[in-house]
């Protein structure tokens, strides 16, 4: 189990440097669309191959992410459900959601992506608009940010089964993979119990 707990943090280090990577596209989408905004209002000046490369950059952020999105455990979980099941049962229901939704997902998006990827490359598809962009390198992110979650899927179920087993902490209760409306919830169940208690 050692040898996978290893993998499982390398997987989560690329997650991570990807992660990081694509919070400065979300910084260079707003630049563009601001200056692009500027120069068509004081110049009149527009550029197809500028408002293509906010929506490469812009899908680049959320296939790119997806598996960073994983790691930090923020996306959606039924909070006022989950925070009443056992540690043991979340863990169980992650096990179970990633073999049998994320897995054939990701499968799915990749086998179908791939090819949709490769007929572009070859081809040397262009946008149909004036000053367009090739068009590759966006479809390149279907297949390469399904990837990168599947990936981080296989760490996830690592550290769900390293848990189970008796092998590692349980993930899913560390602060850092709390939501922010799992803490919230927390924060009112604590002020709730206070406020019980003080009534008493």
């Amino acid at each position: 189990m050692s040898s996978f707990l290893s993998l499982s943090r390398v997987i989560d280090q690329l997650s991570t440097w990807v992660g990081k990577l694509t919070m400065w596209l979300i910084l260079a989408t707003t630049l563009i669309s601001a200056g692009n905004a500027l120069v068509r209002k004081f110049f009149n000046i527009s550029s197809n191959g500028l408002l293509e490369i906010q929506w490469y950059l812009f899908a680049g952020v959320f296939m790119l992410g997806a598996g960073y999105g994983l790691l930090k455990n923020s996306h959606v979980r039924i909070d006022f459900i989950s925070s009443k099941l056992s540690d043991r049962t979340r863990n169980w229901i992650d096990v179970l959601g990633i073999l049998l939704v994320l897995f054939p997902f990701c499968i799915i998006s990749i086998s179908l992506g791939w090819p949709f990827f490769m007929r572009a490359f070859v081809s040397g598809e262009m946008s149909q608009n004036a000053g367009g962009l090739i068009r590759w390198p966006a479809y390149g992110l279907i297949p390469l940010g399904f990837a990168l979650l599947m990936l981080q899927g296989v760490s996830e179920l690592v550290k769900r089964i390293a848990f189970l087993t008796g092998h590692g902490p349980d993930v899913l209760n560390s602060e850092d993979a709390k939501s922010d409306d799992q803490k919230k919830l927390e924060e009112l169940e604590a002020q709730t119990a206070k406020l019980l208690a003080g009534d008493k």
